[in-house]
């Protein structure tokens, strides 16, 4: 019998709200391909509720309520959102997998992530009262001046698909720590959790408004927020082509936008390497999360002295992974989303098969799953650098291999993408180390390592991996607005014109 999600509507005003339409998404399971329950599909009637709410709720009591509240106060919801976050952890974790397909264990330190992150932004929603008032020095003493962060206003949150309670935390908790007030639209393909986020905001009393869920189509849902001209700011993961179409309908009203959008990030593996450490993280980086991340490490530069045994190496640690249903355990690679990924995945590897690639192992499904969206993870050799499969992000468990010959053509190598999320060195010469990572043209570099992840670091990319930074204080900062406010101190008048009264 097929496990079922809970049946919920959308969450506007503290409320549950059933789309004006009446019309539901079937929430599939890509394990199993079965529909497993339904969500709501919000439209742009939807939307203006939702925004009308939020607005009502930032100014509710001239914003004494929440947006202008002491961040103690907001410190309170946060920390017992992280608290029932923590309770729930294991229905959390097991609704994660089912609609997204990530393994179970994943989707538990996921779920863990989320009500670290509540906590952290609860702790910088209380040193925001420190920092208010901070006095600037000038050069004039008749002046004196201070410095106010204010809440940006509304916010729309649009969020991804491969991490969807996580990736939703990421803007919500740094939002709502500012004092914002917003409206999360999480990708249709994996709503739920943030459904249940919904659910536990109405359980810790969340003031109404505070915080509005929509799921939907982005066509629907999704276009009608970023374009709203009552939203001040939208915050966007996703990819490259929906993170521009967003900029273009934000960049009508002058909206800000932060955009964490498509990675084709490297990995730089070089001579001097404890092979089995190296193969280990070259899996990691590529193959975690099914392959579905912004970040993935998924184009390998190796030394051409190492490369032949470091790929054997490779290939043998790819194919001892557990590819099974996420439910199952010890699993390490479930299955891609939905069946369109699954397919566009496919596409990529014969494209790059006939444009001359090797497929060193994996490149199709599983023999042991005949249902679900299951890809093996793929190694792709003989990779030229005008081939789609150097160029594009896949977003799958597919990884393509160069070789190189000294350092500075790794480096050359590493930045010949359009994007700039990511990228790694494997080496044991730290000071190599320290130069390959002041030479990647990119946000964030990872030495000896791929793929870790901290609340307290900033997260976000360069080029066309859009701009902006997600996390630590610098997320925090995504959602406050700055103001100067500057006082004239003498009682001496200030004299630039000649007054009347002495004419």
């Amino acid at each position: 019998m097929e496990t079922r999600i809970p049946c919920r509507q959308l969450f506007i005003d503290g409320k549950w709200v059933e789309p004006i339409t009446k019309r539901r998404i079937p929430v599939i399971n890509p394990a199993t391909e079965q529909i497993i329950g339904l969500i709501p599909a919000a439209t742009g009637e939807d939307v203006e509720l939702a925004v009308d709410a939020a607005r009502r709720a930032f100014a509710r009591n001239k914003g004494a309520d929440w947006a202008k509240a002491p961040g103690a106060v907001r410190a309170k919801y946060l920390r017992a959102i992280a608290a029932k976050v923590t309770e729930r952890k294991t229905e959390l974790a097991k609704l994660e997998a089912l609609d997204c397909g990530k393994p179970l264990d994943e989707a538990a330190w996921d779920i863990d992530d989320v009500a670290s992150c509540f906590e952290y932004f609860a702790d910088h929603a209380e040193a925001l009262d420190a920092q208010q008032k901070a006095p600037l020095s000038l050069p004039m003493e008749t002046f004196k001046c201070h410095i106010l962060k204010e809440p940006v206003g509304v916010v729309g949150l649009i969020t991804p698909w491969n991490y969807p309670l996580l990736m939703a935390t990421w803007k919500v908790a740094p939002a709502l720590a500012a004092g914002c007030t917003a409206i999360l639209k999480p990708s249709e393909l994996a709503s739920v959790t943030c459904l249940e986020l919904a659910d536990v905001c109405i359980e810790v009393g969340l003031p109404p408004g505070v915080l509005n869920i929509l799921t939907g189509l982005g066509s629907e849902a999704g276009a009608p927020l970023a374009s709203h001209p009552h939203v001040d700011k939208i915050a966007f993961t996703g990819s490259t082509v929906t993170g521009s179409k967003i900029m273009t309908a934000a960049a009508q009203s002058v909206k800000p936008v932060s955009l964490e959008l498509g990675g084709k990030s490297p990995i730089l593996v070089f001579e001097d390497v404890d092979l089995d450490k190296a193969a280990e993280w070259t899996a990691f980086g590529c193959f975690w999360t099914n392959g579905q991340i912004c970040s993935a490490t998924s184009r390998l530069l190796v030394h051409e002295s190492i490369a032949a045994e470091f790929l054997d190496k490779l290939v043998k640690w790819t194919k001892n992974i557990k590819i099974s249903d996420p439910m199952e355990e010890g699993c390490r690679l479930g299955p891609v989303v939905s069946r369109e990924q699954y397919e566009k995945i496919l596409k990529f590897v014969s494209t790059a098969k006939s444009e001359g690639a090797t497929i060193l192992c994996g490149g199709g499904r599983p023999q042991h799953l005949k249902m679900g969206f299951f890809i093996e993870p793929t190694i792709i050799s003989d990779v030229t650098t005008s081939m789609q499969i150097w160029r594009e992000e896949v977003f799958g468990p597919v990884l393509c291999v160069k070789t190189f010959s000294s350092e500075d053509e790794a480096i050359e190598l590493a930045n010949d993408t359009h994007y700039g999320l990511a990228g790694a060195v494997i080496s044991n010469d730290l000071e190599r180390c320290e130069r390959v990572s002041k030479a990647l043209n990119s946000g964030i570099v990872w030495i000896n390592c791929s793929q870790p992840c901290f609340c307290q670091a900033p997260w976000g990319g360069n080029k066309r991996s859009g701009f902006g930074r997600e996390l630590g204080p610098w997320g925090l900062d995504n959602y406050l607005s700055v103001k100067q406010v500057t006082e004239y101190l003498s009682n001496e008048p200030w004299g630039w014109y000649q007054s009347p009264s002495k004419l």
